[in-house]
């Protein structure tokens, strides 16, 4: 399908007739085609070049991942084998490690005659979870922010980056179709322009009032009070609070800490690494300088300039206001509100 965003229900992923159907987020604002993944290297090939992305649809597409490829070759091997192909597709957001080990786990305590239909269940299971997840993560960071008229968001959000409606993207849906949000400040979100491309796409197709930046005039215009709070995702968020999210992020934190403004982190639980002390234990994921040399396929600079291109960067705990999920707030992220909120789901699942 190609053409211009409109209304309606945006789907990144669906799955259908035993084929992973990924809308591929590398051509978005300017076409939309849908990738047909078969089996695992497919859908963690799709992973690692950004077709899929955001932590929460990586981990829902990991889970299908594994159940496509146990579809073609069903047995033990064959779901150890897609599970660690599946791993190393992106180091960073905890929810493919998460969905895996899921799949996994239902696979092997069920039925060995029935590993691809247990598998594909279980990422079924996993995708209407984060579908919930995600309304109410809008209904929780809509009632905290009740009052922001003006938002500034980061990188991509919305269902291109989770089932459903999103997680910080859908808090300001939720804001606008409850009335009062005022507009929407998005940042480009340098180098792949996730916010240009993507979150703007999202706004644009919903009809939500917005303006889109470059990221070195988001901390100028948070101290000129142009902005009422930042709310941003999660890829990875340690048990004390600390989260990895899309570089840049650290110094919106800083800003809006300097203005006292929120600074609002938004997503599901399934982002909170039980096995993570803090920050300083997440692995930051480097990728290709060529991504910083470039802008799409045009060159910046010389070939071959010495870059870093670290896709996220970590925030301290006590520069976020809020963890929104959907069990729940964490206000302000410690282990111990963490913990309640984690507490709730584990019981739930009990």
């Amino acid at each position: 399908m190609t053409g211009a965003p409109g209304p309606g229900l945006l789907r990144a992923i669906r799955f259908a007739d035993g084929t992973l159907w990924a809308l591929d987020q590398t051509l978005l604002p300017f076409a939309e085609l849908e990738l047909a993944l078969h089996g695992a290297a497919e859908v963690a090939d799709a992973i690692r070049r950004l077709a899929i992305r955001g932590a929460p649809l990586i981990g829902v597409a990991a889970a299908y991942g594994v159940a496509l490829e146990l579809a073609r070759n069903p047995g033990v091997d064959s779901l150890q084998h897609a599970c660690r192909v599946l791993r190393a597709a992106r180091p960073t957001a905890v929810n493919l490690a998460w969905a895996l080990e899921r799949v996994r786990d239902a696979a092997l305590a069920g039925d060995p005659a029935l590993l691809p239909t247990t598998a594909l269940e279980e990422a079924h299971a996993i995708h209407a979870e984060e579908e919930a997840a995600s309304a109410a993560i809008a209904r929780n960071g809509a009632d905290l922010l009740a009052g922001a008229g003006r938002v500034m968001t980061h990188c991509n959000t919305g269902a291109l980056a989770a089932p459903g409606r999103g997680t910080a993207l859908a808090v300001i849906a939720e804001l606008a179709q409850r009335g009062g949000l005022q507009g929407v400040i998005a940042t480009e979100s340098r180098p792949l322009l996730q916010g240009a491309r993507l979150t703007v796409y999202e706004l644009s197709r919903f009809g939500i009032a917005h303006e889109l930046i470059v990221d070195s005039a988001a901390c100028g215009l948070i101290a000129r009070g142009a902005v009422d709070a930042v709310i941003v995702g999660c890829d990875r968020v340690a048990v004390n609070g600390d989260v990895a999210n899309k570089v840049g992020t650290y110094g919106l934190a800083l800003a809006a800490r300097e203005a006292a403004i929120p600074f609002v982190v938004a997503g599901p639980t399934s982002t909170i690494d039980p096995d993570c002390a803090d920050g300083s234990q997440i692995e930051i994921e480097q990728r290709d300088p060529d991504e910083v040399r470039c802008a799409g396929a045009q060159p910046l600079t010389f070939s071959g300039t010495p870059c870093r291109n670290p896709a996220f960067d970590l925030t301290p705990a006590r520069l976020v206001t809020a963890l929104v999920t959907e069990r729940g707030v964490a206000r302000p992220p410690t282990i111990r509100t963490i913990s309640r909120v984690r507490g709730a789901l584990l019981t739930s699942r009990a």
